[in-house]
């Protein structure tokens, strides 16, 4: 950050007391049981005065995705301390998708991206940070960590854990789904399997590709939330660590000059975040988060601004899922900045949003370099993957309330097919492994969503599966549920309303004629309105899968993914 704040940050924060929340609690004789206890956690006389820099660390040893942020925690420690503040650490959880995919335990997936923001909202607020640092590795931690963010509204830099690199045979995590869908089908050896397993996960960070990590740390920079290429860094080296001590730094010069979330987090800057998204052909559950995330910021988003953009902006990086390349790829030719820079030369994105260094997005961008030539990672708007969005929200009879699928244009635009219906996950998944699922069929896989799953569970399994056995351009899946960033095909999601709601997709039947249009932007099933309210009145909701903990109340509270799946 400039020493000088731009004229748009002057113009739009207001200073605050460096020690507006630190010094209620530790301030005066009244506070002396408050610094008696600090002193034991290692406060001196001197830091008393200092503004409180809390630093919010999800590192635990159970995913590679977090396994290194305790470092990567006291580089951002380090940097508050060398600004002048007093950092403070303190942990949250993490779950792992990529362990969990598949089983029961994938519930917990969405219902941690609430736990984490409460947890962090609530250590903040009780402890009084003055701000703090936010340090997440995977795909519920980053947006849980900005929903606390804008939840707080206290001066944050979010910091991205950083990408895994890419293992043998430039393998990820999404390349060992497939090739349990390729082994079933005998196309892949009990040996390759194994070697698959051993090989594609080699180290600390995130999934490889442009799923679902990769897409939100991308997002959440464009936000503004985090420092100019904290995206776009592998997970370990010195980039990463310079980049964490460089925030705990940032934060202490936001706490001075007064800049906050909600300064940063506009309607205009979640356009920018869209469009990034768009861009670099990321996951479906950007659209989930980035509603969840302006839920909390009080900025008003909805499905509709998806579409709204999605018409003016290409898919322009050619990366996996749907593409060939990996993020340390796109990294070693420059990362996402270069790309947020043609954007905003071509006039597509709003380069005046304010941003954690305390400059706007186009100050940020100011003297970043162009692609290398002949770099063939990131498409010339005369020449893009496609030439508009390929998030598509779709309505219609079969979603009146919206769903989302990811359609690249590899998998066609249009699929007619007849309904193959599976109350869950494991039952769709164990039908395509066991060759029961067909050409021609759309799979379907219903009380999957926020409330009937509970937690929508991400679909990696039975798309991987239907990829591994070859059928990627000959089945669509269609679900309540989510999808993990790594999974593609022709493949609808988040629609609603949900099935343990009464929505249409509990009415469906094998064998109806379904169709999935994304030019026409519509999912259709056809049976008409008259059979559908006559299935309806025979229909009974299903028992609850917990009436206790932690599912329970997450079911009991959660709005429509139509709304971001959201528990306020």
């Amino acid at each position: 950050m400039a020493k000088s704040k731009s004229k748009s940050a002057r113009s739009r924060t207001k200073a605050l007391d460096p020690r507006r929340y630190s010094s209620l609690v530790v301030d005066g004789a009244k506070q002396t049981p408050s610094r008696a206890m600090l002193r034991a956690v290692g406060f001196k006389d001197a830091d008393f005065k200092k503004p409180q820099i809390g630093i919010a660390s999800t590192w635990a040893n159970l995913t590679p995705c977090n396994m290194h942020i305790n470092t990567l925690a006291a580089e951002a420690e380090r940097g508050a301390n060398a600004a002048g503040g007093k950092g403070v650490l303190f942990n949250t959880i993490t779950v792992s998708d990529g362990i969990s995919m598949g089983s029961p335990g994938m519930r917990y997936s969405l219902v941690s991206r609430e736990v984490i923001a409460d947890s962090i909202e609530t250590v903040v607020g009780a402890e009084g940070f003055d701000g703090f640092v936010a340090i997440g590795g995977c795909d519920k931690n980053m947006p849980a960590c900005a929903i606390a963010m804008a939840r707080l509204d206290r001066p944050a830099v979010f910091v991205y854990g950083g990408t895994i690199r890419t293992g043998a045979k430039r393998r990820d995590i999404v390349s060992v789904f497939e090739a349990v869908g390729g082994h079933a089908a005998g196309k892949v050896s009990d040996a390759e399997l194994l070697d698959v397993e051993r090989t594609a996960i080699p180290g600390p960070g995130s999934c490889g590709g442009m799923y679902t990590a990769n897409t939100m740390a991308s997002a959440i920079e464009a936000l503004g939330l985090s420092l100019p290429d904290s995206s776009a860094q592998e997970a370990v080296g010195d980039r990463k660590l310079d980049d964490c001590r460089r925030a705990g730094e940032a934060v202490v010069r936001l706490v001075q000059a007064g800049i906050r979330p909600r300064d940063i987090l506009t309607r205009k800057a979640f356009e920018n975040a869209i469009t990034v998204t768009i861009a670099l052909a990321g996951s479906t559950n950007a659209v989930l988060h980035l509603l969840a995330i302006a839920r909390a910021a009080g900025v008003k988003l909805t499905l509709d601004d998806f579409t709204r953009i999605g018409k003016r902006v290409p898919v322009l990086a050619d990366v996996r899922p749907s593409g060939r390349y990996s993020m340390s790829e796109l990294i070693a030719i420059g990362g996402i900045q270069p790309l947020m820079k043609r954007l905003l030369d071509r006039g597509l994105l709003h380069g005046d949003c304010l941003t954690v260094t305390g400059k706007t997005i186009a100050e940020n961008l100011r003297g970043v370099k162009d692609y290398p030539i002949g770099q063939s990672i990131v498409h010339g708007f005369d020449d893009p993957i496609k030439k508009d969005s390929h998030l598509v929200v779709l309505y219609g009879n079969v979603a009146p309330e919206g769903a989302v699928a990811k359609i690249t244009g590899k998998e066609g635009l249009a699929f007619t097919g007849r309904a193959r219906v599976f109350d869950g996950e494991e039952a769709a998944t164990r039908a395509i492994l066991d060759g029961k699922v067909k050409a021609g069929d759309v799979v379907v896989i219903r009380y999957e969503g926020p409330r009937g799953g509970p937690g929508m569970r991400e679909m990696l399994s039975p798309t991987g599966a239907i990829m591994g056995r070859g059928l990627g351009d000959q089945v669509a899946l269609i679900t309540d549920g989510r999808f993990s960033g790594g999974s593609h095909g022709f493949v609808v999601g988040h629609i609603a309303p949900e099935a343990a709601l009464g929505g249409p997709l509990a009415m469906l039947r094998n064998g109806d004629r379904l169709t999935i249009d994304a030019v026409k932007r519509r999912i259709e099933v056809a049976v008409s309105a008259a059979e559908m309210r006559a299935r309806k009145a025979k229909w009974r909701a299903p028992k609850p899968y917990t009436t206790t903990g932690v599912l329970a109340k997450f079911a009991r509270l959660v709005s429509s993914a139509s709304e971001g799946a959201v528990t306020d």
